[in-house]
């Protein structure tokens, strides 16, 4: 299971970049969402790199993330973060009782929202593969 993280805002992003993240449902500055890891979904992460942060999610974080940040799509509706993932190994995440997407905090401890991972300590754009489970837990 891949998280993204939409790290930058909506001013001049290009139409299509712009298309493949409202598709992808990060349509606002920190917003997450969970994808599998197809060859397909593989292919928009490399188009829209440049403005999300993205890698491989744990099953604590995820459990974190959920319990935390999980909204039903009725309010009257109560969330069961380990059923969920129980059912999130099942089904994709469109098809739960819950909307697709977390919004998340800016992150405690600051980033730089400019530079690609690895270039500097706070730098957060493109593929932190383990790494993302830090800055999501820095996110709730």
């Amino acid at each position: 299971m891949i998280a993204i993280i939409r790290i930058k805002g909506q001013v001049k992003v290009d139409w299509d970049v712009k298309e493949t993240l409202h598709r992808m449902r990060i349509r606002r500055k920190y917003a997450c969402t969970l994808i599998n890891a197809t060859p397909e979904n593989l292919k928009l992460i490399k188009k829209i790199r440049n403005f999300v942060a993205y890698g491989t999610i744990d099953e604590k974080t995820l459990l974190e993330l959920i319990a935390k940040r999980a909204m039903p799509k009725e309010k009257s509706q109560k969330i069961d973060p380990e059923k969920i993932i129980k059912e999130l190994k099942e089904k994709p995440i469109t098809k739960l009782n819950i909307k697709p997407f977390f919004r998340l905090h800016p992150p405690r401890g600051g980033i730089d929202a400019k530079k690609h991972f690895g270039v500097s300590k706070k730098a957060v754009l493109g593929d932190n593969k383990e790494k993302i489970n830090d800055l999501i837990r820095r996110m709730l």
